[in-house]
């Protein structure tokens, strides 16, 4: 196993919930921007790889969401995983690198937002205790982008 590998698995196996959630969409954009490149190569089956395991990440995320707890919010991550489930399964069938570079600027927005509930939650944990706190959705929703919201 190599360092980066190492460090990755240390990272998840005392990650938190949001954490976690975090690390995903890293993976996500990785495979994404691996799949540009291999449309560069003409690489179909790296490209191919990398999108479909993008869209497996998608799917993980989507069945973690909890519509009616979640509410307003998770209903808006459950239509944003969707759009980008099938904008992902365009740019597979056209080889199109300008349909993932956007979809990786969307991720990257929606990571930001993810940060920074990370940082709040890492914030109320030292603030209140030891123990880990759990983030509510509402901070979600205050700090998601609007991006996908429409």
């Amino acid at each position: 196993m190599d360092a980066r590998s190492s460090y990755r698995e240390a990272d998840v196996r005392g990650a938190s919930p949001v954490r976690l959630v975090v690390l995903l969409y890293e993976q996500m954009i990785l495979d994404l921007t691996r799949a540009v490149q291999a449309m560069e190569r003409h690489d179909i089956e790296s490209r191919t790889r990398e999108i479909n395991h993008a869209i497996t990440v998608i799917g993980f995320l989507q069945g973690t969401l909890n519509i009616e707890q979640g509410g307003q919010v998770a209903a808006n991550l459950l239509r944003f995983y969707h759009t980008l489930r099938t904008a992902l399964m365009e740019a597979q069938a056209r080889a199109s690198k300008q349909v993932l570079a956007d979809q990786i600027a969307c991720l990257l927005d929606v990571r930001e937002a993810w940060l920074e509930i990370e940082k709040i939650e890492v914030e109320k944990s030292a603030a209140n205790s030891p123990q880990q706190s759990r983030t509510s959705i509402t901070t979600v929703e205050s700090h998601a982008p609007k991006v996908w919201n429409g």
